[in-house]
């Protein structure tokens, strides 16, 4: 090995070591879903104890979103404990995302070269920063999928059809979108090697056959246990594709996810027109249809929230296997270098410096638990408005009081129980207080109900709040009280206030 690659090698290693390092930062990473997950894995590994939640049931079905469901609780008994085995998943989910891009490479090209600095640009992408840990765990795996399936490509169709197989079935079961993902590379490069080796018509059939049978036979597996696939809701917000391409890198600020995404911009540009980037055939028409997916697939999907960005870090992943770079100089390595460096250490010190920032902040979430009556009713309010998009750092606050289904045995309305996603289900008695999975309440809904509104339109599940709920938490930033005649303060912080529920006639 030359001195050049030995250093590019180093480089790389120091990068990765301190791309993953965030994991081991603090308890619980300050991601907006992460503390929905981790009570939800709490419950599934207390069921059937003496200490189960007494408001929550496990109901297991075929979901297809069953991923960190099914390893997290049975990690949790090997290492001794919930917290530990789901930062462990996040990290083994890391792992395969950044080798599954390098396993791509390695198969198409026979070398390392592009992918593994490109995954690590997007570790902490809008997606993977938001805490979507199924997703990111199914992606993973995914490109996993991808790699061996082209690895056999050209081996029978009984070996092809085994790889597929397997994949399908596990992706299935760890991400239905990560299996889309997964699917749709493969059928486009499958396209492209029927017009390429121009085969007939036969051949192309039995070769798709191949890769659909499998998937067929999990949805008819689906349906007849009784499983499925979220929801019928579905919903398109186009302007919002313009937006999200300079939002994608960074998934607390605007600022340095534009301008990473600028300078990653002005490389590609300036490589493809000095004729040091290129992209493979089979790479054109896989960038072709993640174009078009990008614009076809809904914002929302089967009650999925942003589907469509997805296939932004999905895409970023698979193609750099598929371009081939040569720099004619040590000097341009060099600045091809620096800039590759320079944003994957900056979105990782915005993602340092929000995560330990977090630290108090989730100290003293769980320290309001112990204010809590034991088997309370809690509710999460907010001010009601959007994530701003310039900056989200007060974003991973907002799922954080569902922790209090473990630390007190409580019920949160918005704690993650979507059907057909989750097994976790409300018992009967509460399912008429079930949000699952929804944001805060807007705190101006809140007083116009306890003012005595009773406009229509209004959800059922906080029509008589300040009865049916001990405790709520507002999260956001500059909170005031709200309703003071029904409020107590019990607890206040930077980012969320604890309020004790005068209960109204």
């Amino acid at each position: 090995m030359d001195a050049n690659r030995l250093a590019s090698g180093a480089a790389f290693a120091l990068l990765l070591v301190a791309s993953l390092s965030p994991v081991f930062v603090t308890p619980i990473p300050a991601m907006v879903d992460y503390p929905n997950h981790l009570a939800r894995m709490y419950i599934l590994a207390g069921s059937g104890s003496p200490n189960a939640n007494p408001y929550y049931q496990v109901a297991w079905a075929l979901y297809p979103n069953l991923a960190m469901d099914l390893i997290v609780p049975r990690l949790a008994q090997l290492i001794g404990g919930v917290e530990q085995a789901t930062r462990l998943f996040l990290l083994l989910s890391q792992v395969l995302v950044i080798s599954g891009a390098l396993a791509i490479e390695w198969v198409v090209k026979g070398r390392f070269q592009i992918s593994g600095i490109v995954a690590l640009m997007f570790l902490y992408c809008l997606p993977f920063a938001w805490g979507f840990l199924n997703f990111e765990f199914g992606l993973g795996m995914a490109l996993w999928g991808i790699a061996i399936y082209l690895w056999v490509q050209n081996r029978s169709w009984a070996i092809r059809l085994g790889v597929n197989t397997i994949f399908v079935a596990a992706l299935f079961v760890a991400h239905f979108f990560a299996l889309g993902i997964y699917g749709a590379t493969l059928g486009l490069y499958e396209l492209w090697r029927a017009w390429d080796v121009k085969a007939t018509c036969r051949n192309a059939a039995l070769r798709f056959a191949v890769l659909v049978l499998p998937a067929l036979a999990m949805l008819s597996i689906m349906a007849l246990t009784g499983g499925s696939i979220g929801s019928a809701d579905t919903r398109w917000h186009f302007a919002l594709k313009l937006v999200w391409p300079a939002r994608i890198l960074n998934g607390y600020s605007l600022t340095i996810s534009a301008a990473s995404v600028t300078l990653l911009f002005i490389g590609t540009y300036v490589a493809i027109k000095r004729g040091m980037l290129s992209l493979k055939p089979a790479g054109l028409w896989l960038s072709a249809g993640f174009v078009v997916l990008y614009l076809v697939i809904p914002s929302r999907l089967f009650d999925t929230s942003f589907a469509d960005i997805r296939i932004i870090p999905a895409a970023a992943l698979i193609l750099p296997a598929f371009c081939e770079l040569s720099l004619p100089s040590h000097r341009w390595k060099l600045v091809m270098g620096a800039g590759a460096g320079a944003i994957i250490l900056g979105n990782l010190a915005v993602v340092l410096f929000v995560w330990t920032s977090y630290r108090a902040e989730y100290a003293a979430m769980i320290e309001s638990f112990r204010k809590l009556d034991k088997g309370a009713m809690v509710l999460i309010g907010g001010d009601g408005s959007d994530p701003p998009l310039q900056d989200l750092t007060d974003y991973p606050i907002f799922q954080a009081p569902t922790l209090a289904v473990q630390y007190a045995n409580a019920f949160v309305p918005q704690l993650y129980t979507s059907k057909g996603k989750q097994p976790v289900r409300a018992h009967p008695p509460e399912q008429r207080l079930d949000l699952s999975g929804g944001g805060p309440v807007p705190i101006a809904l809140l007083q116009a109900i306890s003012g005595g509104n009773t406009a229509t339109g209004i959800p059922a599940f906080i029509q008589s709040w300040y009865r049916d709920f001990d405790y709520l938490y507002v999260v956001g930033s500059r909170v005031e009280d709200p309703v003071p005649a029904v409020l107590e303060e019990l607890q206040r912080s930077s980012r969320f206030v604890l309020y004790k529920i005068r209960h109204l006639p």
